[in-house]
């Protein structure tokens, strides 16, 4: 449905190519759990999302099948940028079972509970943006911030959807209507990184093919970019599977799983590469997971 009652056509439910069997609790957590904030469940289960210039749903279908459709006037666009965005480029089976399970029995418990979790390749720019929303807020907070920047700043996509604003148009827009969407402190840092990426064309491109050390320390000079939020951002949105993010969760989880309590990030970000070796992220992204479902179910 679009604006005004206008009725959107979509394509028929198709499974997806490729081996990505995954339960619905699997996909809610792997679209919903802190990676990307621009999905949302709907009344009948499925999960849609807007991210790029593309819009799609996706399903666990018949065999835990991901299925998907997407609005008929954009959806081969969709068709051809899921798979990347979903990971279909990366055998997150064999990378998974290359993580020390075998050695580190807390981690098989949480690869047995999210079984098929992976990480998604989210466009760079945008996700560089929804990180520094995400300072000191939850993720519905994060999403209303994303979704008013879009209604307000976004071009439209088809009726009734539209994109998140580009950088360069991010830099075109008055600090106090960035504060409008409800950034609070974040509307400065966002506006200063906005002129400072229109200004250096090509800055992205170059960070997010960049070696993981020098593409962090380029994340981390950017204004209200640290340490968690460039390795968010390098997992996240470049693949990087060593990128280790250290976040209220991830302390609580070394700390009570691997008797890491008191350490503060840094080193936390450092014992977390050293012990699950270069697949660090992907093994972050499973306790992170772990973590917070053992908190809804605690007493």
């Amino acid at each position: 449905m679009g604006k005004a009652g206008e009725v959107i056509a979509w394509s028929a439910w198709q499974p997806l190519d490729g081996d990505l069997p995954l339960t619905g609790d699997v996909l809610a957590e792997t679209l919903d759990g802190g990676q990307a904030f621009r999905w949302h469940r709907q009344p009948d289960g499925a999960w849609l999302g807007v991210w790029g210039d593309c819009v799609a749903q996706v399903r666990s279908g018949a065999g835990h099948r991901i299925e998907w459709r997407a609005p008929d006037p954009i959806a081969a666009r969709a068709a051809a940028a899921l798979p990347r965005y979903l990971g279909l480029d990366r055998d997150f089976a064999a990378l998974t079972d290359a993580l020390p399970w075998r050695s580190d029995a807390h981690l098989a418990q949480c690869l047995g509970a999210f079984r098929g979790l992976r990480i998604l390749r989210q466009p760079f720019g945008e996700t560089i943006l929804g990180f520094l929303c995400s300072a000191t807020k939850q993720i519905v907070q994060i999403k209303q911030m994303l979704a008013l920047l879009a209604e307000r700043h976004g071009a439209d996509l088809i009726p009734g959807f539209r994109r998140l604003p580009t950088w360069p148009e991010l830099a075109t827009i008055p600090e106090a209507e960035l504060r409008a969407c409800l950034l609070g402190f974040r509307a400065r840092y966002i506006s200063q990184t906005a002129q400072w990426i229109a200004a250096q064309p090509g800055w992205l491109e170059e960070t997010e093919a960049a070696p993981y050390p020098i593409a962090k320390a380029r994340l981390c000079s950017l204004p209200g970019v640290g340490e968690k939020i460039a390795d968010c951002v390098l997992l996240f949105g470049a693949g990087r599977l060593e990128a280790f993010p250290v976040d209220t969760w991830i302390l609580q989880a070394l700390a009570r799983r691997y008797g890491l309590d008191g350490w503060k990030p840094a080193p936390v970000a450092q014992f977390g590469r050293a012990h699950f070796g270069p697949l660090a992220g992907l093994a972050q992204q499973f306790l992170f997971a772990y973590e917070r479902r053992a908190a809804t179910r605690a007493p």
